[in-house]
């Protein structure tokens, strides 16, 4: 039975990720979902879900702070398992971060987390609510998911990634917002896909099945 790990460093609620990952888990035959800071459970793990909310150097300070976690996810994703990074889980992705000081990311993606500056003044920050998905390029873990389909987003700052192959998605908010990223067996995605109603759960779903 596939098993696949949302970890845990205290850096967001769970709650929510783990009911949506175990409903879809049935749905489609996705195995065993545990949420764990353990960097065994990682090591065996068939795929991996990093969560992050807050701010991009709490949340990489405090993944660090778990002794071997971050190793272990580090060489399951070099052993080609399929890792979903949400919202800061995914922006850590990134070669840095900008937010109140700069912080080295994980550089798997390349790119840099920066300030969302809208080209209109009216826009808020943060980016807060529903927007509508533009899908830039297809990927496995998109099937069946729409240019229009809703995402719910909650971030103040966004990644803007250096190859632009390697955003598969964004979203306008007056201008472009990223809002997936992906290259070979990694994918992350700004908004939360389990706030995200229907096409969340079917990204969810999809990634449970994805055999890259």
């Amino acid at each position: 039975m596939p098993l696949t790990v949302l970890v845990d460093y205290d850096s967001g609620n769970l709650h929510s990720a783990e009911k949506a990952f175990q409903r879809m888990a049935q749905e489609v035959g996705g195995g065993d979902i545990l949420v764990t800071s353990r960097p065994e459970d990682v090591t065996r793990a068939d795929r991996i879900v990093l969560p992050g909310d807050g701010a991009f150097p709490a949340c990489r300070r405090a993944l660090g702070s778990y002794g071997g976690l971050f190793e272990a996810i580090s060489e399951g994703v070099a052993q080609g398992k399929p890792f979903l990074g949400i919202c800061v889980g995914m922006q850590m992705l990134a070669t840095w971060g900008r937010e109140y000081e700069d912080t080295p990311g994980f550089d798997w993606i390349g790119g840099e987390v920066t300030r969302i500056t809208p080209a209109d003044p009216a826009l808020k920050v943060p980016h807060m609510g529903w927007n509508d998905l533009i899908l830039d390029r297809p990927h496995p873990v998109l099937a069946g998911i729409a240019t229009g389909d809703h995402a719910y987003f909650v971030h103040s700052y966004q990644f803007r990634v250096a190859d632009p192959a390697h955003r598969l998605a964004h979203v306008d908010y007056a201008g472009d917002i990223t809002a997936i990223v992906g290259r070979d067996t990694i994918i992350g995605t700004q908004f939360h896909p389990e706030k995200s109603q229907a096409m969340g759960l079917r990204l969810i779903g999809n990634f449970l099945r994805w055999a890259p």
